[in-house]
């Protein structure tokens, strides 16, 4: 993976074993974001960007905390090549969950800070895993003010994302959740590709495939067939269809994660499923 170093802004890459202690960013896009090969050109002609700023605001606050290197994702993946773009995107979660703090920066909130449920980082596909995976995730307004962090701010959480406080909290994992549960969480979230939505969730599931930009909603196709190859959960059948189109009702699996905004059966989704599906 590239790192990004606090103090010079120069990429570094480590591999395994040698990746040393770093903090890691979470945020929505901009239109001004810098990208890998940006960083690694003339700061000078990018300094005017409002996504530099948030580079070296981010920085800082790294390298305050004592962190010589940090990863955020618009200028530590090179997008141009496919391979390095396929391996990031499934090592991501990974990626969160070994930073050692995540800093999830709400850049449409600003004071006063309880308004921060309003911000649309609990909207986005791609935020789900970075707000579970994380050993902890602190939050920050537009001027990097600290808001709290997951553990403080757990209770408020759980009532803007449906994800139970004891997940936030720590004191439970992703095993002990069913995957019609977790589809739940993800449900009303949205992303700018539409494949995103099935990538986006590929650590929360624990499993990998390769990446095809182009596909539309065969990506969440493909996300339920490794699912169903990783799992004896049979709450991936739990869905629950209000389009009214009888042609999915007919089918095992769905287009799309909002299909499991209200799964179908009150009961343990894990032991029950639709006869009318198989």
């Amino acid at each position: 993976m590239w790192l990004l170093d606090t103090t010079t802004l120069a990429l570094s890459a480590f591999f395994d074993a040698n990746t040393p202690s770093y903090a890691i960013l979470s945020h929505t896009w901009g239109s001004e974001e810098v990208s890998f090969q940006d960083i690694q050109g003339p700061h000078e002609q990018i300094s005017h960007r409002a996504g530099y700023n948030k580079i070296k605001d981010c920085c800082a606050k790294a390298l305050e905390a004592g962190f010589q290197y940090v990863w955020i994702d618009t200028c530590c993946i090179d997008k141009t090549n496919s391979t390095e773009l396929s391996e990031a995107i499934n090592s991501m979660f990974r990626w969160y969950q070994n930073a050692v703090t995540c800093y999830a920066y709400l850049e449409d909130i600003r004071a006063p800070a309880w308004r921060f449920w309003q911000s649309r980082w609990f909207k986005r596909g791609w935020t789900l895993q970075e707000l579970i995976a994380p050993i902890n995730v602190l939050f920050w307004d537009c001027e990097w003010n600290e808001i709290g962090s997951r553990a403080s701010l757990g209770t408020e959480i759980e009532s803007i994302t449906g994800i139970p406080a004891r997940i936030l909290l720590r004191n439970s994992s992703l095993r002990d959740h069913c995957v019609a549960e977790i589809m739940s969480w993800a449900a009303d979230r949205q992303t700018t590709r539409i494949e995103d939505r099935a990538y986006s969730l590929l650590g929360l599931f624990g499993v990998s495939m390769p990446l095809i930009y182009g596909e539309g909603a065969n990506a969440f196709l493909r996300l339920q067939l490794e699912i169903m190859k990783a799992t004896t959960d049979h709450s991936l059948f739990a869905w629950n269809d209000r389009s009214g189109d009888h042609k999915t009702r007919s089918h095992l699996v769905v287009h799309h994660s909002a299909c499991f905004s209200q799964p179908s059966s009150s009961n343990d989704p894990r032991k029950t499923i639709s006869m009318s599906r198989l």
